[in-house]
């Protein structure tokens, strides 16, 4: 397995972590789900999912218990849109470092973090969140923290 970019959001996901940093709506934000190891489908098979309710509607499952919960990233957590690396040829962006608490084993292993956009934090459902990315995060709960340290989840080449 590999790190993708949905097809849905290819060419968009700097737009939209643009949207969430600027306030723009202001209930928008980036969310971060742990999926589960257990019943994970292939990359080929998710990267074709257009909302997270479809997302979730095969074997494939977030981590809900024993501390995995999904992680809401507002403005006030994003860091200002960096510059293009004209260097290099590229546009990168990071997300924070995010910490899932006293995670217990009963949670479940987790093979990927899931990076979303949603419009409205207040009032959508997950049918209205948009998948962005998925990237390889593998962890075994043991009751300790677990910590996604800062780091890109985007590159545009």
């Amino acid at each position: 397995m590999a790190n993708i970019v949905f097809n849905i959001a290819k060419g968009r996901v700097i737009e939209y972590y643009a949207r969430v940093k600027s306030n723009d709506p202001s209930a928008s934000a980036l969310i971060v789900i742990p999926i589960l190891t257990a019943g994970l489908e292939s990359d080929a098979t998710l990267i074709d999912k257009d909302d997270l309710s479809a997302f979730l509607t095969g074997t494939t499952d977030e981590g809900t218990t024993n501390g995995w919960v999904r992680k809401t990233l507002t403005d006030a957590d994003l860091v200002a849109l960096p510059a293009p690396v004209d260097a290099s040829d590229y546009f990168e962006i990071s997300l924070p470092t995010v910490v899932w608490t006293a995670v217990g084993a009963g949670g479940g292993a987790i093979s990927k973090l899931l990076v979303c956009y949603d419009n409205d934090t207040g009032a959508g459902t997950d049918a209205n969140i948009i998948p962005l990315t998925m990237f390889d995060f593998a962890q075994t709960p043991s009751g300790s923290d677990i910590q996604m340290t800062t780091g890109a989840f985007f590159r545009a080449t």
